[in-house]
């Protein structure tokens, strides 16, 4: 396994690519992960609940209005990266059951030799494909499932059929929230396909992102929000609109528009999200 130092950065290839594990100028203690060029995460290990990138905030929003503040939930993640939504929940909800799981096992042990989480017996890091998770998993076993997962910058292909979804719905309790990061950029036909499938499923729904994003003038990142029951829109709408990067929330008839009459996805014809535009990460830096 390749492994070295350039400058303060540790770069070692995983099971999925190059690893980058950059510190962050601005906030000691802080790193961000880098797979491919692509940032995956950021970590403060002194601070869980610091979360720089806009979309993981807009996670943990939704996460912060599942229950009253300080309940214990019992929460999947699809995706794990350096563990920065695993960490949050944590901090701000103890004695939640988590379970993590994450298909790179090389990375796994970088981000544990790296950039350890403090021992938890309730948090468990799993090396196992996403859907096969799911498919092992019992029925209505969790409050949260979040949808975090990338390869190559996209999210794989077998991660977005409304068969996944099915699978989804199976395991979430009847008042339970699916939330999934969806990247995508103009003319946004991944995102209004996810937002056609997972409603197809779990028919209650909202929209979190940029309004450049929403309106397909740029790629970026939205958060779906879904159920069985109606999320607080006014809610999310208020802590997006007060976020550092203000966001807007899409819901009802809007989310109606976007999702523009785009068909279901299944297995025998899904295909991965759309990769970024070329040099799009190596600009933002």
């Amino acid at each position: 396994m390749g492994r070295r130092r350039v400058a303060d950065r540790l770069v070692e290839t995983v099971d999925t690519g190059q690893a980058e594990l950059v510190p962050d100028p601005d906030r000691p203690g802080s790193w961000t992960l880098l797979l491919d060029g692509a940032p995956q995460s950021h970590v403060d290990l002194t601070d869980p609940t610091h979360l720089e990138f806009e979309y993981v905030r807009r996670f943990a929003a939704a996460i912060d209005l599942v229950a009253p503040a300080g309940t214990a939930l019992r929460v999947l993640h699809l995706g794990g990266g350096a563990l920065t939504l695993p960490r949050y929940v944590a901090a701000t909800r103890p004695g939640s059951t988590q379970r993590v799981s994450e298909v790179d096992g090389a990375l796994v042990e970088l981000v544990r030799r790296a950039l350890p989480w403090p021992a938890d017996p309730r948090l468990r890091v799993r090396v196992a494909d996403a859907r096969a998770t799911l498919t092992s998993t019992r029925d209505a076993s969790y409050d949260v499932v979040v949808a975090d997962v990338f390869a190559g910058a996209r999210t794989p292909a077998h991660l977005t059929s409304v068969e996944y979804v099915d699978e989804v719905a199976r395991v979430l309790r009847p008042d339970g929230w699916y939330l999934a990061n969806l990247a995508d950029g103009p003319p946004l036909r991944h995102a209004r396909g996810q937002v056609a499938t997972v409603r197809s499923v779990l028919p209650r729904a909202c929209l979190i992102g940029d309004a450049a994003v929403l309106r397909g003038r740029r790629y970026g990142n939205l958060v779906l929000v879904a159920g069985r029951v109606e999320p607080p829109v006014p809610e999310l709408t208020r802590r997006a609109a007060g976020d550092w990067f203000p966001g807007r929330v899409v819901a009802g008839a809007d989310l109606d528009r976007f999702a523009g009459g785009a068909p279901v996805v299944r297995d025998t014809d899904a295909t991965g999200s759309e990769p970024p535009p070329l040099g799009f990460f190596s600009s933002r830096r």
